[in-house]
């Protein structure tokens, strides 16, 4: 019996000075396109552009542009993330993907939510 595969990465559009940013456009774009066709679950720290990526309703989407493409296009079983604290919950996306901003800190750093749990079937 084979398992789930996962694939992760820590990249993210520019955010403050913090670790691992990576510019918009072709510079990241080239970090998704290493995400393989077959990944089930896709672990990021942050969200594909326009999927739980706002700190507040109403507010600007802060994902990535060029990971919402890749993530449409592969369509893992699940992509987790979180990084913007004020997206946290879970959606299912038109290609079959459930997405899972997971975080349990609002936007002051302080401890708002209870974790998520994904099941998925092997």
């Amino acid at each position: 019996m084979e398992g789930l595969k996962f694939w992760g990465s820590p990249v993210q559009p520019p955010f403050n000075n913090w670790a691992f940013n990576v510019q918009r456009g072709q510079p990241i774009r080239q970090y998704w396109d290493k995400i393989p066709t077959g990944t089930d679950v896709l672990v990021t720290h942050g969200p594909p552009f326009g999927i739980l990526d706002q700190s507040r309703p109403m507010t600007d989407h802060l994902g990535c542009e060029e990971l919402a493409e890749v993530v449409e296009k592969i369509a893992p079983r699940l992509h987790l993330f979180g990084h913007i604290h004020g997206g946290q919950g879970r959606v299912h996306g038109s290609n079959g993907c459930e997405f899972v901003n997971a975080s349990v800190l609002n936007e002051h750093y302080m401890l708002v939510s209870e974790p998520e749990i994904v099941d998925l079937e092997i």
